[in-house]
This record gives C-alpha cells, structure tokens and sequence, in this order.
C-alpha cells in the first residue's frame, strides 16, 4: 500500500524526540537526532529526488554517531515505521531488511528433508 508523503509539521509531529510512546524508552533519551531538525529525517511534500537523497544522506550521517543506532533501528523495524530515516536506514531500506528477515525465517521454518541410506 502507497503511503501519502507527509506535510513538514507531520513529519515533525513524527520525528521520534516528539513521539510520547519513545519517551519511555531509555534508549531514545540518548539519540542523536534529539536535538536535530525534524525536517532532516522525514521528507517534506513533493521533495525533488536529488534532494531528498542529499537530505537522507545527511540524517545517515547523524545516524551513523548515534550511540543507540541499533536500538532505533529495532525499534522502526518492529513498528514498522513508514516513513522517515530511522536508524541509519529510510523507509524502502527497511523494507527490504524485513523482506529478509522473513525469508530467513521462512527457511528456518522448513524441514529440510532426510536422506535414508540404503
């Protein structure tokens, strides 16, 4: 299902230093997107393409020295969280990770068939 892209004071009410539900979370209080503008990490209304892929790349950047990445990550990945870069990754990124990851799964799940000697 295709998802509207958000409006600027959406994607802020978005942003996950905003988010009542994260404030619980101790891993949240240390982001290092707290103190970023919401507007770096969620895309504004019909955002050109070279554009939204400078700005995602920045957001990656901040991403990338944040002490809870992999907290963040987990947490867009069990939400999902549909829009937005979250954990260093954006939205399709993540989609693609839990396509895997239920694929994986699915393998797991399948008995792999035994061979009887005779």
């Amino acid at each position: 299902m295709l998802h509207p892209i958000e409006s600027s004071a959406t994607a802020a009410a978005r942003r996950p230093a905003a988010t009542p539900e994260l404030d619980d979370n101790p891993w949240h209080t240390s982001a290092a997107c707290r103190s970023d503008e919401a507007g770096l990490f969620f895309a504004p209304s019909k955002e050109p393409t070279a554009a939204r892929l400078s700005r995602e790349e920045h957001a990656k950047r901040v991403c990338a020295r944040c002490p809870v990445l992999l907290e963040c990550r987990e947490h867009a990945l069990a939400q999902p969280e549909p829009y937005g870069v979250w954990g260093g990754l954006t939205a399709a990124e993540r989609r693609v990770v839990l396509t895997r990851r239920r694929r994986r799964e699915a393998e797991i799940r399948v008995p792999v068939p035994t061979r009887i000697a005779g």
